[in-house]
């Protein structure tokens, strides 16, 4: 590694550990980043299962993207300052069918998901749990969903279809995991069984966060610009949120790495990406806040030798869902296959 990416990941390192431990923890789980609810968050653990089972469970990924959509859009109204009295009109223009709430527009997805109704064998319906969520937001003087025991429906639909699975020996990598910020999800619906993952971070109170929710699950310090393994150690690869605060070199030395250690397939999601043709390099501080171009990133993961899907969330959310009001419209996940 050359003297510019030692200096650039001092000033990255110095940047994360500057924050209390109990904070680093909280960061990005929370209100949309919860990995129960957050979009790409879901497409991970998705092409996890994917990868895990030749079994079709379309039916349930595509009821746990319309509950993480719905439940976001509730999410907003809350951080938007909504009462009991707005959550109560919104539960009964929803048990008419209407399309507002005295005033307020009830999105097509929200109305359609609302109407489905349980079913042996089936994946959980909106009916159950957007009932139970909006009874519970139109009784609570402060509405919220921190605590609901909704979030966690999907967890538990996931675990009890996957739990006769035997463990795969699928040995799974993921740089800049924070405090277990993906795993816990990942451990929730019970895809931590079956895989060999390893996550590493570089902030040691990340990695002591991580440690402690996961004792038995392997957390190391660690850096994105020399791993510390051999060429294709490792079946699959995911990251969040990590390339958008590289610089120019340090995103191509990154791309490279996770490149050379994964043997078949890499998820990656991008928070702050484009289409226009050029990188807006953009300096905060001791760390980058880039907006990627898609193309030109791609180019980098297929000059690794991998062949690339990109999914804009946005564009994808629309025509799957007619969502048109997800919470970040340059949010875009590659998956990349290695060719055989």
């Amino acid at each position: 590694m050359n003297e510019r990416l030692e200096v650039e990941t001092r000033k990255l390192t110095d940047s994360w550990m500057r924050h209390e431990a109990d904070w680093l923890r909280d960061y990005l789980v929370g209100s949309v980043e919860d990995p129960r609810l957050n979009v790409q968050s879901i497409l991970t653990r998705h092409f996890l299962i994917d990868a895990l089972t030749p079994e079709n469970h379309a039916p349930l990924m595509e009821a746990e993207l319309r509950f993480a959509i719905c439940l976001t859009w509730l999410l907003k109204q809350i951080e938007l300052g909504a009462g009991p009295e707005d959550f109560s009109a919104i539960h009964h223009g929803l048990r008419v069918g209407s399309d507002n709430a005295e005033g307020l527009h009830l999105p097509e997805y929200l109305g359609e998901t609302f109407a489905q109704q349980p079913a042996a064998d089936a994946p959980p319906a909106g009916s159950t749990y957007l009932n139970s969520v909006l009874v519970r937001l139109a009784q609570s003087p402060e509405p919220t969903l921190r605590g609901a025991p909704e979030l966690d429906g999907f967890m538990e639909a996931w675990r009890t279809i996957l739990a006769p699975l035997e463990p795969t020996g699928v040995a799974v990598l993921e740089p800049a995991c924070g405090s277990a910020n993906d795993y816990r999800a990942i451990a929730a619906c019970g895809l931590g069984e079956l895989i060999h993952y390893h996550g590493f971070d570089l902030c040691i109170k990340n990695v002591a966060n991580a440690r402690t929710m996961h004792p038995d699950t392997r957390f190391d310090v660690g850096n994105v610009f020399a791993i510390p393994a051999n060429a294709c150690a490792y079946d699959l690869l995911i990251a969040h949120d990590l390339f958008e605060h590289l610089s120019p070199e340090g995103l191509e030395q990154a791309i490279r790495e996770v490149c050379r250690v994964t043997r078949n397939e890499l998820c990656v999601g991008f928070f702050n990406m484009h289409e226009e043709g050029w990188t807006v390099v953009r300096e905060v501080e001791d760390y980058h806040w880039n907006t990627l171009d898609a193309g030109n990133t791609r180019a980098l993961f297929e000059a690794a030798g991998f062949d690339v899907q990109i999914v804009s969330i946005d564009a994808f959310l629309r025509q799957a869902f007619r969502c048109k009001d997800q919470h970040n419209p340059r949010a875009y996940t590659f998956r990349c296959r290695r060719p055989e």
